[in-house]
């Protein structure tokens, strides 16, 4: 009953529309904008350029402070945030239809990064209101639908788009991505404003500037940030080299798009809903260990599938288990990462950690290649292994079976 209680309710259905509605429209920049430019004859330099407009998503953290601060007037803090990004991001994908790629690059360029900056803003805001909207046991759970739901709305805007423009031409695709849109706003209608207990910041520099003060004002604050950094850096720094260890395998593109975003999306769902079911369960402190584990040899497995060589069973049973792993410990870490937020700064402090997980595997990515050259396939695979443990081991210092409900 407990578990059927924090999974089977009207909450789920709102965050699921959110999460579809914060997915929409993140592909339009970094994959429909891209196939327009194309089709335009754009040069390939100038459509690498345009990658940059991913840049709100990894420094939101600057202007979080704001949706913490201010409160729309008549919706609340979180719904008004909510609403306001949803119509500005409506409007902004209007107008970048309007625009001919071939004749205006310069304003292609300001509304796409227009469209980036209210995209950021409605995942601060989601994430805000997922936080203070859910109790801790429907938490993980959840955080699981909500990354399901935006990689169906990146997928389903993409596919829109597309067909669309096909057959009617771009502006009119912008149209219906941009209706696309509604389901969020519905969403945001139909749910409750999460209840406020503390006091909001009184300042926009008390917004920016109390958030960092409160987290590393906690015992253990460093050891949290620690776990951060490296509780899925091993299985991000395998995940760099993919493709390219794939291919050399002896694997044509067909195959890894059959098995990797094929077969393997649906054990990353599978995974990511799995995993906050059985946090309900097991508890937060439970399946971080464990997940952790599973990530770690699931990294490993790619070792075992190099030695292997070239086998159609074990490249998909590695990637299915792989991905189902990574789907498992993905939903315990974004639900650890969410409860370790002040709700008096849930928007600062969920932006800044969430920038936090992403440095440490990007930087660690970019010297994948070399390591790969250096150790061979199987070393590099379970080096990456090897790199997930000081994660595992922080976490009993950060959370435990008697605090995690605290």
């Amino acid at each position: 009953m407990k578990t059927i209680r924090a999974i089977c309710n009207q909450r789920m259905l709102v965050i699921m529309a959110l999460g579809f509605a914060g997915g929409v429209p993140f592909s339009i920049t970094r994959d429909f904008l891209k196939a327009w430019m194309t089709e335009a004859n754009v040069d390939l330099g100038t459509i690498g350029l345009f990658s940059g407009l991913t840049l709100p998503f990894t420094i939101k953290f600057l202007w979080a402070p704001g949706l913490d601060r201010y409160v729309p007037y008549g919706l609340g803090r979180r719904r008004g945030w909510l609403i306001i990004s949803q119509i500005c991001l409506a409007v902004a994908i209007l107008f970048l239809g309007q625009i001919d790629p071939r004749q205006s690059l310069l304003w292609i360029a300001i509304m796409a990064l227009t469209v980036s900056f209210f995209s950021a803003t409605q995942d601060i805001a989601i994430d805000a209101h997922r936080r203070e909207f859910l109790t801790n046991e429907e938490l993980g759970f959840g955080s699981a639908l909500y990354m399901n739901m935006y990689r169906v709305g990146q997928l389903s805007s993409l596919a829109v788009g597309i067909f669309v423009a096909q057959h009617f031409g771009y502006a009119y695709a912008h149209v219906a991505m941009a209706m696309m849109l509604v389901v969020g706003a519905i969403a945001t209608l139909l749910s409750k404003e999460p209840q406020m207990t503390e006091q909001a910041p009184a300042t926009l520099v008390s917004a920016a500037v109390e958030p960092l003060r409160e987290f590393f004002r906690r015992k253990g604050a460093w050891l949290i940030l620690a776990f951060f950094l490296f509780y899925k850096i091993g299985d991000n720094m395998a995940g760099a080299m993919t493709v390219p260890f794939i291919l050399k395998l002896g694997f044509d593109k067909t195959d890894y798009l059959y098995i990797v975003k094929g077969v393997g999306m649906f054990a990353l769902f599978g995974g990511m809903l799995l995993g906050g079911a059985l946090m309900v369960r097991l508890g937060l402190f439970w399946s971080l260990i464990s997940f952790g584990v599973l990530q770690m040899v699931s990294t490993a497995g790619f070792a075992w599938l190099a030695l292997v060589g070239k086998s159609f069973p074990v490249l998909t049973s590695v990637v299915v288990f792989e991905l189902m792993s990574t789907g498992l410990g993905t939903a315990a870490y974004a639900t650890f990462m969410a409860m370790q937020t002040d709700r008096r700064f849930t928007a600062t402090q969920y932006a800044l950690f969430t920038s936090l997980m992403a440095l440490p595997g990007t930087l660690a990515a970019m010297a994948t290649g070399f390591m790969a050259e250096a150790f061979g396939w199987p070393g590099f695979y379970l080096t990456c292994a090897l790199v997930a443990i000081p994660g595992l081991l922080l976490i009993p210092k950060i959370c435990s079976p008697e605090t995690e409900k605290a």
